[in-house]
């Protein structure tokens, strides 16, 4: 029987584990010290440890690999998506190992997976190229080129992808900083900061065709997938077909992503990526030597499964068809699941998954398995389940969720249903943002470009009557809950009675905080599970809760009436902090009543801290400096992206507990900045308030 390891992790290695065995392949698992107990970990026949925490101390790790593929049995090796699968040094490690890759060869990946001699190559093929440079490292030379081009223009890693490395420079001053800024990125996530220069195609859609090849010269596409929806230059939405190409574009797209394959000798399946601008001129962006992220639905629309393909033509087999019997069915849309905070840059987030439940959204697969399925109407690729930790040491990416359907608007409405139907509490994470996405008028139209989220797409706020009964909602809940806690069984019953003949004339005073926002509220009872909160709605927030909550550190479920509204909602509570999913949306409050008053100002209070688990990349400033509010103080790396902290007050830097390259926690403080002028909240906390 062959054995096949899996160079990577989370839902990309299920996926593969799970068309293997249906080829008849023996799987090896390896992971990491972060991933011990990762679902791949157990799915596979054999796992593997090969120990560390980060990329580089893990799935970077070729030595770490090919040594787990000997240990395990394993004659052939699938890299999946991102860490080596596009590394044509783990290409020819493969290969003097004795073991087959299933992917292209070193020299092909190392030929198109340099952004510059791939631009060169494929212009030599005749294939439209965006203008550009592709030369000079030193500043002064890529500033020149820059200039004549004309802004604005697009800084690229030449190694990477993904959108890392990756800047839009619009003015000739912000030139030097983004230089920089990009150099390092580069180096960081892929060894290399070499760079080249493109000319920036306004308002175009990113199109990429998908290619297979097998070692018999025989080389098709199976159309193409729009994925224009994008943040960080990195997609978050992508379909297939593309609302914006007809027959006759996609045969040109087709015909040009085959030629190039062809050209470079290509075996298995790859993706030609390019830029299509308003007036239907399509430009060569970079070639993709591996499976992407998004092939589920091209999948879907084609009705294969690209997996088996690539196992088969390892194998040596031909392609099972010919370009004339490619044959592409309906539509297919698919949304991409982050732990991330859309509301703060899109801040990766790391955390306790308290409730996964995906049964609503699976459809006929009734979530019993967290691979792809294809051929289904909808389709969830994950890794997930209740109780599992997200990791501050990969990818944010949480899942892939598909839909498909005769035509687009049934896809797109399939979709929306199905992510409305997904239950996820934990992390922050973009379920409700993409949901908002999917329902705006411009992508309802197909009319949405790479430009859609930065400069058209404005989510709407959450609406403020919601917010008042969320609140209302969370204050209720923390306080029965903790007057449920405080009391023994024996004298619960005793005490509800007690405390309700105390609060129905008066009420009771708490203070919660909401994000960043604090608010005071007036707590009635009726009858120990009935309460109404003020001033958070102009009419009383009716709200019934079942006798005894328990409060245990897991997500739970309640039924619960608001203004004569009965829904279901999902709640956690940990200490004084109440996560709840309520409407749509997520909210965390906390309980500040009894908290000392708070040193604060409105622009901030100079504490920096770090806002998620990551590893310092560059350090702006030093001790003794003066900073103004936005000044950039440091970058830091968490989850393949970087991010720079900025100064929230302006000041004096006083202390910097950090140096680069340190891996730092998330609330880590980093640096202490006094500010310039410093109020106080002279709010006291009133002696009438009584310990619930």
């Amino acid at each position: 029987m062959p054995t096949l390891l899996i160079a990577n992790r989370g839902e990309i290695a299920l996926r593969i584990i799970h068309t293997a065995r249906l080829e008849g392949y023996r799987t090896v698992a390896v992971f990491s010290d972060a991933d011990r107990h990762a679902l791949h970990v157990t799915a596979a026949d054999t796992a593997i440890a090969i120990g560390g925490n980060t990329p580089q101390e893990s799935y970077l790790d070729i030595d770490k690999l090919i040594q787990a593929a000997h240990a395990g049995g394993a004659d052939c090796i699938h890299p999946g998506y991102g860490f080596v699968s596009e590394n044509a040094a783990f290409a020819r490690a493969c290969a003097e190992g004795g073991l087959t890759l299933i992917g292209p060869s070193a020299d092909v990946i190392e030929l198109m997976g340099n952004k510059r001699r791939a631009k060169a190559f494929a212009h030599a093929a005749g294939i439209p190229c965006i203008p550009g440079y592709q030369g000079s490292q030193e500043l002064s030379e890529l500033r020149h080129h820059a200039r004549a081009l004309g802004y604005p223009i697009m800084l690229k890693a030449a190694a990477g992808g993904g959108g890392r490395g990756m800047r839009i420079i619009s003015d000739d001053r912000e030139f030097e900083a983004h230089y920089a800024s990009a150099r390092a990125e580069a180096q960081s996530a892929f060894g290399s900061d070499e760079l080249i220069l493109e000319k920036a195609i306004a308002d175009s859609r990113h199109i990429e065709i998908q290619v297979f090849a097998d070692q018999h010269g025989n080389c098709i596409h199976l159309g193409e997938r729009d994925c224009s929806i994008q943040r960080r230059h990195q997609k978050i939405i992508e379909e297939a077909p593309s609302p914006a190409v007809s027959a006759a574009l996609r045969a040109n797209l087709g015909q040009a992503a085959t030629k190039l394959a062809r050209a470079c000798h290509y075996v298995g399946a790859g993706t030609v990526e390019f830029l299509l601008d308003a007036e239907g001129n399509f430009y060569f962006l970079e070639m993709n030597t591996r499976l992407q992220v998004e092939h589920g639905i091209t999948e879907m629309i084609s009705g294969t499964d690209l997996v088996a393909w690539q196992l088969a033509v390892a194998r040596g087999e031909p392609l099972p068809i010919a370009q004339d019997d490619v044959r592409l069915r309906g539509h297919a849309i698919e949304v991409r699941l982050y732990a991330e905070d859309p509301a703060r840059d899109f801040l990766p987030q790391s955390g306790t998954i308290f409730h996964w439940q995906p049964s609503g959204a699976m459809g006929p697969t009734n979530g019993r398995s967290p691979h792809s399925q294809v051929n289904t109407p909808i389709r969830l690729d994950h890794a997930l389940a209740s109780g599992l930790e997200i990791s501050p040491f990969y990818d944010p990416m949480l899942g892939k969720l598909m839909a498909w359907g005769k035509n687009r608007e049934q896809a797109r409405r399939r979709l929306c249903q199905a992510l409305e139907n997904l239950q996820l509490a934990g992390p922050r994470n973009n379920q409700f943002f993409l949901r908002e996405i999917l329902q705006d008028a411009t992508f309802t139209a197909g009319n949405a470009h790479t430009g859609f989220l930065a400069r058209q797409f404005s989510p709407p706020p959450r609406n403020p009557d919601t917010t008042l009964r969320a609140r209302a909602l969370g204050c209720a809940l923390l306080h029965h809950v903790s007057v449920a806690r405080s009391l023994s069984l024996r004298d619960q019953q005793t005490a509800r009675v007690n405390w309700h003949s105390g609060v129905t004339t008066t009420g009771r005073h708490y203070r919660f905080r909401d994000g960043d926002a604090e608010f005071s509220v007036m707590l009635h009872a009726s009858t120990p599970r009935h309460y109404s909160a003020h001033p958070l709605s102009a009419a009383a927030v009716s709200i019934e809760f079942p006798e005894n909550p328990s409060g245990q550190a897991c997500l739970q479920h309640m039924d619960v009436t608001v203004d004569g509204v009965r829904q279901r909602i999902l709640w956690h509570l940990q200490q004084n902090r109440l996560l709840l999913v309520f409407d749509r949306d997520q909210w965390v409050f906390e309980d500040v009543t009894y908290a000392p008053a708070a040193r604060h100002q409105a622009s901030g209070n100079g504490r920096i801290e770090a806002p998620m688990d990551g590893c310092i990349t560059g350090i702006f400033i030093k001790h003794g400096n003066s900073v103004a509010r936005g000044d950039a103080l440091i970058t830091m790396e968490a989850m393949k992206m970087e991010h720079t902290i900025k100064a929230d007050c302006a000041g004096l830097v006083t202390a910097i507990g950090i140096a680069t390259g340190d891996q730092v926690r998330n609330g880590q403080l980093l640096i202490q900045i006094e500010p310039n002028e410093v109020e106080y909240d002279t709010r006291e906390v009133e002696a009438s308030r009584a310990t619930p």
